[in-house]
């Protein structure tokens, strides 16, 4: 394969380097626009050979496993460590705001409310037995390798600390040499890990494991698969004065500082309302802050997410009422005559957004509603069914969650009338 020689032109949404050929764009990750690089190409994808021309945007990378010179290989956890941090804060920035234009949508865009290193509670790892130990780490881009992390400068402090924990634990129950993942949340009460893709250990496995979680520091609770194992206590999340105790394996905002800052923004345009509906509400992120104020109904799928959730209001004085339901929104949205008792509505579905929601709300009469989302692209879908339903989208707050990734999270504001 003959090397090539191109000149970068942008970054694409991925965060890739995106470059011209007779055959169309070509991607190259590690790349940042006005780099010229030689690179060795398949079809639209290349990998750089050697930089040719550097960008005054590049800096050196905060981590020693990132990009194509990575130790031990390439990292998939970050894509854009070389990115000097204002061009990086309006690249995620502008990320939303052309994924917005692709559905006709021209409005206010805040600037990036920013992240930074350290503030990662949330993680899943990557593992396998190897003839010389458990390797653990994040597997490079698009591909089976595993990356061993020494460090890692988005996680939080504690959650790398207890890294050797996790290799511990992988150690004593995985057999095979099969790979294996590990969710792990850090909780205010300790570390909550899922093991996923293990065979069932054997009985003396599981008490090795048992032990070893009794004698290490720090860990609130052991899953494998949906058996909890071992939960020397309950792990628990504080939100806005409400105690939580998630399932395991449970969805949380990666950060609690994105987490801090979504809530506020969703408080903020719907103060005032006196019954709100928090529908894909997870076990309560936005719906116990609500519920300070106003009257909350939460909808969600996940039976166990929904039961914690109901379990932290139950448990919390102060509240106003808030009831609870499980149902498919995706299946079986709710209808505007449904949606009539609410004054305000928030909806925070998973990547593919809430296209059959966003149109029974496009025919109801709730005159706010705030969109959170975590793919700009399904959230332009889903305004834009918004906005030929007559609601007027007033601002759109982008926000970095996953540093250093091109992932980014946005808040959008509706009204009606």
């Amino acid at each position: 394969m003959a090397a090539e020689t191109f000149v970068i032109e942008r970054l694409g949404s991925q965060g890739d380097g995106i470059a011209a050929s007779a055959d169309g764009p070509v991607y190259i990750p590690f790349t940042l626009p006005g780099e010229k690089v030689t690179v060795a190409r398949e079809k639209s994808k290349a990998t750089m050979l050697s930089l040719l021309e550097t960008s005054p945007e590049r800096i050196a990378p905060l981590c020693r496993h990132f990009g194509p010179d990575g130790e031990n290989g390439t990292c998939g956890g970050c894509s854009l460590q070389h990115l000097e941090r204002n061009a990086y804060d309006a690249f995620k920035r502008q990320v939303v705001i052309d994924a917005l234009a692709a559905h006709g949508i021209d409005c206010p865009v805040a600037p990036l409310v920013p992240s930074g290193p350290g503030e990662r509670r949330r993680a899943s790892f990557a593992g396998r037995r190897t003839e010389k130990g458990i390797l653990l780490g994040f597997s490079s881009p698009e591909s089976h390798h595993i990356v061993a992390i020494e460090e890692c400068p988005v996680l939080t402090p504690t959650l790398f600390a207890r890294l050797p924990a996790l290799k511990l634990l992988a150690g004593i129950l995985v057999s095979s040499g099969e790979p294996f993942r590990i969710a792990v949340l850090e909780t205010q009460t300790g570390l909550d890990i899922s093991f996923t893709d293990i065979a069932a250990p054997s009985e003396k496995r599981r008490q090795a494991a048992i032990r070893a979680v009794m004698t290490v520091k720090g860990i609130a609770r052991l899953t494998i698969g949906d058996e909890i194992v071992v939960e020397p206590v309950k792990a628990a999340l504080e939100m806005a004065g409400t105690r939580i105790l998630p399932p395991p394996a449970g969805f949380a905002q990666a950060t609690r500082a994105a987490e801090e800052a979504m809530a506020a923004l969703v408080l903020k345009h719907l103060k005032g309302r006196k019954r709100v509906a928090d529908l894909f509400s997870g076990f309560g992120t936005f719906a116990l802050r609500l519920a300070e104020k106003a009257r909350v109904h939460a909808v969600e799928f996940d039976g166990p997410a929904l039961a914690a959730l109901d379990q932290a209001a139950r448990n919390r004085q102060g509240l106003r009422q808030v009831t609870t339901e499980r149902r498919d929104l995706f299946r079986r949205p709710l209808l505007p005559r449904e949606l009539a008792p609410y004054d305000g509505v928030v909806f925070d579905p998973p990547r593919a957004g809430a296209k059959e929601q966003a149109e029974e709300l496009a025919r109801s009469a709730v005159p706010r509603i705030v969109a959170v989302s975590c793919n700009p692209q399904t959230l332009g879908r889903d305004l834009a069914i918004l906005k030929a339903g007559g609601y007027r989208i007033d601002r759109i707050v982008p926000i970095d969650q996953f540093f250093r990734s091109a992932h980014v999270e946005a808040v959008a504001f509706l009204s009606r009338g």
